[in-house]
C-alpha cells in the first residue's frame, strides 16, 4: 500500500513507480499530448493551490458533504439492489475516494463489509488486464461493480464498454455519484454538482498520481503504475474529504432527481461546432472536468451557465481568476460548466 488510503478501505492494484518518472510542467506535457504522445506515458508536476484556494476547497467540502453523502446513499442502495455479493472496482484515481465512501456507507447501513479494489483504466489504452485477472481469480464476474466519480462526455464508459468485451460475464455498467452526461448505468443523481475531491489532485487522492502506462517501466505482467507523492504528506486532505462526507451519513435523505437530458457527447459536439474546435478531446464538460482543466491542463476558456452561481462554481471562478482564464456564459443544458483546452497549434 503506497498511499495514504487505509488498507481496510481499499486494495490498490497499481505498481509503485515512485522515482522512476520525472514529472513534466503543464505546458510541456500539454505540448507533447497535442503532438501525439499519450497522456498516460507522462506524469504532471502538480499545481500547488494558493492559501485562498485551499480555503475555497474546505468551504466546498463543508457545503457539499451532505449532497455527496445523499448521492452515495442513493448509489449504494442501487448497487445492493442489483448485486448479490457486490465487489467494488473503482477507477483510479478519481473513483477511488468514491469507492471508499460506498464501501463505508454499505457497512454503515447494511452491516456488510464488501471488497473494494482500485485499478487503472486509460482512455485510448483500455483497462489494466492484469488487475482484472487478479480480481477475477478471487470473485465472480457478475459481482463486479465499476465505480467512478462523475461523467463528462462518457469517454471512460466507452473505454470500459470495449474493455469488457474481453471479460465474459463482467458488466461494463458504471456507478457514479453525478451523471450529467446521462450515460452511467447507476448514479446518485444526474445533477452536475461539485464533488469536492475534484478540486485537488493527489492531496485528495491518497497522494497518488494519475495512472501511468509506458512499456519501459510497466512490464507485461505488471499492474499499471502510479507515483506516490510522499513529500506532500503534511498537505494530505484525503480523509478530510472522506470523513466529512461520512459524518453526514446519519442525515442522508432521498434525492429528487428531476433532471432530464441527452447524451453529453451531443452537447460536446455542439460546443465544438460553436467554437471551431476540431478535436473533441479539447472539450471537457462538467464541473469536475472543468476543474481538472484548470488544475492540470493549459486552459483556453471555461464555459459556465452563469457568472452568478458561486454556490456551485465559486472554486472555478477563483481558479480562473488566479490563472488569468476567461469565463464565458454559455447556454449549457446538461452541465453547469465546461472547460476548453487551449490548442497549442494555434499559437
Amino acid at each position: 500500500m503506497f498511499s495514504t488510503y487505509k488498507q481496510e478501505d481499499v486494495t490498490i492494484l497499481l505498481k509503485d513507480i515512485t522515482g522512476l518518472v520525472t514529472p513534466l510542467a503543464t505546458k510541456e506535457r500539454e505540448a507533447r499530448i497535442q503532438s501525439g504522445v499519450h497522456y498516460s506515458e507522462m506524469l504532471p508536476l502538480e499545481y500547488k493551490p494558493t492559501d485562498s484556494y485551499m480555503a475555497t476547497f474546505k468551504r466546498a467540502v463543508e457545503m457539499y458533504s451532505q449532497i455527496t453523502a445523499d448521492s452515495v446513499a442513493q448509489l449504494s442502495d442501487a448497487i445492493i439492489s442489483d448485486k448479490k455479493s457486490p465487489v467494488l472496482v473503482s477507477l483510479a484515481r478519481a473513483g477511488t475516494s468514491i469507492g471508499v465512501l460506498l464501501k463505508r456507507y454499505i457497512k454503515y447501513k447494511y452491516n456488510r463489509d464488501i471488497p473494494h479494489y482500485t485499478i487503472s483504466i486509460i482512455r485510448g489504452r483500455g483497462i489494466d488486464k492484469n488487475a482484472m485477472k487478479y480480481i477475477l481469480d478471487r470473485h465472480a464476474p457478475e459481482d463486479i461493480q465499476f465505480v467512478d466519480g462523475w461523467t463528462g462526455k462518457g469517454a471512460i464508459q466507452r473505454t470500459l464498454d470495449k474493455a469488457m468485451e474481453d471479460f465474459e460475464g463482467v458488466s461494463a455498467g458504471l456507478a457514479v455519484l453525478s451523471d450529467p452526461a446521462y450515460i452511467a448505468e447507476k448514479c446518485g443523481t444526474h445533477d452536475d454538482f461539485l464533488i469536492a475531491s475534484s478540486c485537488l489532485n493527489s492531496t485528495v487522492s491518497g497522494l497518488l498520481s494519475r495512472t501511468f502506462l509506458r512499456s519501459d517501466i510497466i512490464g507485461e505482467n505488471d499492474f499499471h503504475g502510479a507515483h506516490f507523492y510522499s513529500e506532500l504528506m503534511d498537505e494530505d486532505l484525503t480523509y478530510y474529504f472522506i470523513d466529512s462526507v461520512v459524518s453526514c451519513f446519519d442525515t442522508v435523505k432521498p434525492i429528487s432527481d428531476e433532471h432530464t437530458g441527452t447524451d453529453g457527447m451531443e452537447e460536446a459536439r455542439e460546443i465544438c461546432e460553436k467554437y471551431g474546435i476540431s478535436d473533441i478531446n479539447l472539450v471537457k464538460p462538467s464541473i469536475g472536468e472543468a476543474t481538472r482543466v484548470l488544475l492540470r491542463r493549459v486552459p483556453w476558456k471555461v464555459l459556465v451557465h452563469s457568472l452568478d452561481d458561486s454556490e456551485h462554481l465559486g472554486h472555478l471562478y477563483q481558479l480562473a481568476e488566479e490563472k488569468g482564464v476567461d469565463l464565458e456564459v454559455y447556454p449549457l443544458k446538461n452541465y453547469r460548466a465546461c472547460g476548453l483546452i487551449k490548442n497549442l497549434a494555434d499559437n
